[in-house]
């Protein structure tokens, strides 16, 4: 199925936004190192056309293989770029106690003029020079997170994400509930159209970089915890008490708008807790999943307004889509 045969009609389209995160397998061919990536049915790709990746990243890409020193056993290269950064992990089949990380990083960083960080990684160990750190600047805000994090595969096209959950909430607004926040994406940009905002977030480094995201930002409405979807839902109905909760009284928000972005498996025990709300926006990585909980969603709520976001422009049926729900009156 192509990934534009969807099961609704969305009003708007917005296709080809150029790759910002690629990864790429290493293929040995008598001992000299490749390129490859995988088609769907998992056949190797040599001659690949990189016109879906950035400028940074495709202008750097040619200089790796051939300017990296410790090349023995690395099996595949990942490529972070954002607004200022360019983050290259090299990962390994062997111990990297002897990589000589400065030096390659001296070496590769003549190569681009973002802010360059170099990441080798391999069985339980972790090299960085001069550190992780990836800064981005998007709609008036500077975000920090690192490869760690889910990071959008296209910043381009998230752009048009973050405008679309903008054009969501309208001056009624009151509080906002968001879950699966990440590094705050979503909600550092959402948090001016709100007067309070709680967010929850299960990953421990997803909450460190929120946090510091919201003090660099000066955005002081935001209250989170790191929760999972199932706790969320025990939280706000009052079923259980988490010492993770202390310093927040969820008592003193009035939600009427929820945010939900959650992982291709879907919302799961989260459908009932969210038909609750007035205003669901819902951001899907899968159509599939996300056809299952409208479907449910659509008992309480009709659908304003939807959209496609295509980041894999060589993938035949991977999309992101965005939701608006009205509750009926």
């Amino acid at each position: 199925m192509n990934k534009f045969d969807t099961f609704f009609k969305a009003d708007e389209i917005y296709k080809n936004g150029l790759r910002t995160r690629l990864n790429l397998a290493i293929y040995w061919d008598k001992n000299e190192p490749k390129f490859c990536m995988f088609k769907e049915n998992k056949e190797r790709i040599f001659d690949i056309d990189f016109s879906f990746v950035c400028d940074e990243i495709r202008a750097f890409l040619p200089h790796i293989l051939g300017n990296l020193e410790d090349k023995q056993r690395l099996f595949e290269v990942r490529l972070f770029s954002t607004s200022n950064s360019l983050c290259l992990i090299l990962l390994y089949h062997k111990s990297i106690s002897n990589f000589d990380i400065k030096k390659e990083w001296q070496k590769l960083k003549e190569f681009t003029k973002q802010d360059f960080k170099l990441v080798a990684l391999a069985k339980k160990e972790k090299l960085a020079y001069p550190n992780d750190l990836l800064i981005h600047k998007s709609n008036d805000i500077i975000y920090n997170f690192n490869y760690e994090c889910f990071i959008q595969p296209s910043l381009q096209m998230n752009e048009k994400m973050i405008e679309f959950a903008l054009s969501c909430v309208d001056d009624k607004a009151n509080d906002l509930l968001e879950l699966y926040c990440g590094y705050g994406n979503f909600t550092l940009a959402l948090a001016k159209k709100f007067n309070k905002v709680f967010t929850t977030e299960l990953s421990k480094n997803n909450v460190k970089f929120l946090e510091q995201n919201c003090k660099n930002n000066n955005i002081f409405n935001i209250s989170y915890a790191r929760l999972s979807d199932s706790e969320v839902v025990s939280a706000i109905n009052k079923q259980r008490e988490f010492n993770r909760l202390k310093h927040i009284n969820l008592d003193e928000f009035n939600f009427n708008y929820v945010l939900v972005d959650p992982p291709r498996s879907g919302l799961n025990s989260c459908v009932e807790l969210i038909k609750n709300y007035d205003n669901i926006i819902y951001i899907s990585c899968s159509l599939k999943s996300a056809k299952e909980d409208l479907k449910e969603l659509e008992k309480s709520h009709f659908l304003k307004k939807s959209a496609l976001f295509d980041q894999f422009v060589n993938s035949n049926e991977h999309i992101e889509a965005g939701f608006y729900l009205v509750k009926k009156s």
